[in-house]
């Protein structure tokens, strides 16, 4: 008999391998098709996580474009840096590491984090509206297993019945701000729902939507913006069309009909300089240009201030207050006596005391073209050793003092060139220091005639100049309103919390109201107590109850314990609560 049972066993192990194999080979998992590919796709897209990812992406992604030259600032410095690293320049131009933010990696994920933030804020923003019209979840069976419980007993005397009490307990909590539904369903014991905090939600959704909008804004910036700087002598007047900049930078969708034809004249500039403070003599502590405006070619002239951090805005751009200096006025006439250059030159500051360098480049003088180099000093000292420096920036001794060059300045073959460099190695020195005919000074007033028949160049006087920085940003203003409201939905998710009552009552053979309440947030809530606290006490005053029934049971004790005040209520009726069991609230709450 045991050999037989012994046989059976044996033989009955490989049956159930067997069959267990092939139970195995039977659950394969199915393949998935295109559609449910691109379900998966779009939820992983739609993730915060991926949300996240993308927006840190971004940021990294963003780090190249102040680390090498960018070709819509300046295309020329692009160029340079090509042919001075030739190893690799070719290589990070075909990466489009030049153009970083019209690049299509960098726009690629620009888009995605715009597709993921809507991804993820509609069906958030569409689950929230439901619960904001759904009702409060249903009241749990065992209040004493939430965070916050406390019981109050309602003497006999007052005449409350467990109906009434409910009611009066939600006009409360409506007053507090919470969303009530009273259950009078329930027999004897009626009970209410309350739940408030969905403000917390909105928060969130309008801060994620807030980011959906300063991308957009951002994104109608960089299509539709531009930028220009330009520098205005006093008395020149610039016109906003593209020949007035002196340098531009349009939107990677800007078309020259956007500009509108407003015009700015520089009527006079004024420098207040320190002559107080020790240490500080001399530097400049307040700018102001006095200029006239004017939105369109047929309105009316308005006399405006420009100053520092704070703009003119004309047609939609914004004109800011950058640089200044001066302008010496000078005029150069050929070797033919024909005035070849009148008019203000730009001298570009070079140190202190508004030390500058000039650099005048005259293409129509006749036989030969002319070039000056040098620099201009608004009070000019000379040291023992014949080196001339500036002593302060006002223009108590003016000099102009230059090199001067003839031969083919290169202008005429159409390269750009600087405006404030003068490239001397194919031109011919006419005066220098270490020439026979020394070099150029010049004060206000005075000529200077060129050797070899050349010409001559008189200093007339100085004007001031400025340096403007033009900005049109058409999504700009709408940047800051979704920035601001970003940081208000910022504010209202972090400090308003989601919260939950329930409350339950019943009615003692004896004619006492025996009142239960329990409190639950939905994720931490450090101010909860706080609120079980305020509660006790509100309906303590509006029943008139004893205020020294006891404290409400914490969350660190359990039912049953000397703090607990449910025990006596449920010793006296076994109809107002249920002794707490191995379950907790319904799983929903």
């Amino acid at each position: 008999m045991s050999e037989h049972v012994n046989v059976e066993k044996k033989s009955s192990t490989p049956a159930t391998g067997s069959a267990a194999s092939a139970a195995k080979a039977d659950a394969a998992l199915p393949a998935l098709g295109p559609k449910e590919m691109l379900r998966w796709a779009w939820t992983q897209l739609t993730s915060m996580r991926t949300a996240l990812f993308l927006l840190l992406l971004l940021a990294v992604a963003a780090v190249p474009g102040s680390l090498f030259p960018q070709r819509p600032a300046n295309p020329s410095i692009v160029t340079q840096y090509i042919k001075d690293n030739p190893d690799y320049g070719k290589l990070l131009d075909t990466l489009q590491l030049y153009d970083v933010y019209s690049s299509a990696w960098f726009s690629a994920i620009y888009l995605l984090l715009f597709i993921s933030l809507i991804g993820c804020v509609v069906p958030r923003a569409i689950a929230h509206y439901k619960a904001m019209r759904s009702q409060p979840p249903r009241t749990p069976k065992r209040l004493s297993r939430l965070p916050e419980y406390g019981t109050l007993v309602i003497p006999a005397r007052a005449g409350i019945p467990a109906s009434d009490a409910i009611h009066s307990a939600a006009g409360l909590l409506k007053k507090r701000g919470y969303r009530v539904e009273v259950r009078d369903d329930d027999g004897a014991r009626p009970s209410l729902g309350a739940e408030r905090g969905f403000l917390k939600e909105v928060g969130n959704l309008v801060f994620h939507t807030s980011l959906i909008g300063v991308l957009v804004s951002v994104a109608i910036g960089g299509l539709f913006g531009y930028s220009g700087q330009r520098i205005l002598v006093e008395g020149d007047t610039f016109v906003n069309t593209l020949v007035g900049y002196d340098q531009f930078t349009p939107g990677t969708n800007f078309q020259s009909s956007q500009l509108q034809p407003y015009s700015i004249q520089l009527d006079k500039f004024d420098i207040t300089f320190d002559r107080e403070s020790e240490g500080k003599f001399g530097q400049p502590i307040d700018f102001s240009a006095a200029v006239t405006t004017r939105e369109n070619p047929d309105a009316p002239a308005q006399q405006e201030t420009l100053k520092v951090n704070d703009p003119v805005t004309l047609g939609g751009t914004s004109i800011y207050l950058t640089g200044n200096g001066y302008a010496p006025v000078v005029t150069i006439r050929d070797g033919a006596g024909n005035v070849a250059m009148q008019g203000p030159v730009v001298a570009k500051l070079q140190g202190d005391n508004y030390y500058s360098s000039v650099v005048i480049k005259v293409p129509d003088a006749a036989p030969d073209q002319l070039g000056f180099a040098g620099f201009f000093l608004p009070t000019a000292f000379v040291t023992d050793e014949g080196v001339s420096f500036s002593g302060d920036p006002e223009l108590f001794n003016p000099q102009l003092t230059l090199n001067s060059y003839y031969g083919d300045l290169g202008l005429d073959d159409g390269a750009p060139q600087n405006v404030f460099e003068l490239d001397v190695k194919d031109l011919t020195p006419l005066n220098a220091r270490n020439l026979d005919a020394g070099g150029i000074t010049l004060s206000p007033g005075t000529s200077y005639t060129l050797p070899d028949g050349k010409g001559t160049i008189s200093f007339d006087g100085v004007k001031r100049y400025i340096g403007v920085d033009i900005h049109h940003n058409p999504g700009q203003l709408y940047a800051l309103i979704f920035a601001l409201l970003a940081v208000a939905g910022l504010i209202l998710s972090l400090y308003i919390n989601r919260r939950r009552v329930w409350l339950r009552t019943g009615t003692h053979e004896d004619g006492r109201t025996m009142v239960e309440y329990g409190l639950l947030a939905r994720g931490e809530d450090h101010r909860l107590a706080g609120e079980a606290e305020a509660l006790r006490k509100l309906l303590i005053e509006e029943w008139q109850l004893d205020p020294d029934q006891g404290p409400p049971r914490t969350s660190q004790e359990t039912p049953g314990s000397p703090g607990d005040n449910s025990t006596g209520a449920a010793a006296t009726t076994g109809s107002v609560t249920t002794p707490a069991g191995p379950t907790g609230p319904e799983k929903d709450q």
